[in-house]
């Protein structure tokens, strides 16, 4: 970020950071709202649309199906359309699967970054800024019944990975913008919230449950 500093007038020297710290404090002021509005079940399903836009693409890539957070679980991504597969993310391992039968699997001891991805991906579904701010620059804005917020990577190797994150929300996160680095975006749109695991499909305990 290029910075403009004017050495000529003392009075113009003082004016950037104090309209830093009044921004930073229309953040700060923001998030913590944003925090008393934003819903907490331990547990959580919904559906999903998202619109992927690739680089080098002249039509975007459309998909739809349903998503499960449980806390301290982790999360499952179940795409319906157009291709019916699953996804399963935790600290420990993310696994895809189509049916019962286990295409790919990748574990924290495979691959570090494993705990990382998963912990971004809960957080960001659950609205944790808290968390988030360990990672991303944060600016935001709310009224009465809804908050909009943009994340951007400050951890460098996030930043070789991920351009910016669109928030839009109320109680709870209801779409998502991703802009990648390579250039690809991703838009997903959430709806159908159901929290408690009485919203959950006896098989979709069951991912949760399975340890292999």
């Amino acid at each position: 970020m290029k910075r403009i500093t004017i050495l000529a007038v003392c009075a113009f020297i003082a004016t950037p950071p104090l309209a830093m710290s009044r921004a930073q404090a229309q953040d700060e002021a923001a998030i913590n709202r944003m925090q008393t509005m934003i819903a907490r079940p331990t547990a959580m399903c919904g559906s999903f649309e998202q619109l992927k836009t690739l680089v080098g693409l002249s039509r975007p890539v459309k998909s739809s199906g349903r998503f499960c957070v449980m806390a301290e679980r982790g999360v499952l991504w179940s795409t319906l359309l157009p291709f019916p597969s699953t996804l399963r993310l935790s600290r420990a391992e993310i696994v895809e699967s189509r049916g019962d039968r286990v295409t790919s699997r990748l574990t924290a001891s495979q691959e570090p970054a494993v705990g990382v991805i998963s912990e971004l991906l809960f957080s960001v579904l659950a609205g944790d800024f808290r968390k988030l701010r360990s990672s991303f620059a944060i600016s935001a804005s709310t009224d009465a019944q809804s908050w909009h917020a943009r994340l951007v990577p400050t951890d460098e190797g996030m930043k070789r990975v991920i351009g910016s994150i669109e928030l839009i929300g109320g109680e709870y996160v209801r779409q998502i913008n991703i802009s990648d680095a390579s250039g690809d975006h991703t838009a997903i749109t959430f709806a159908n919230f159901a929290p408690g695991e009485s919203a959950f499909k006896p098989e979709e305990l069951r991912a949760f449950n399975t340890k292999k």
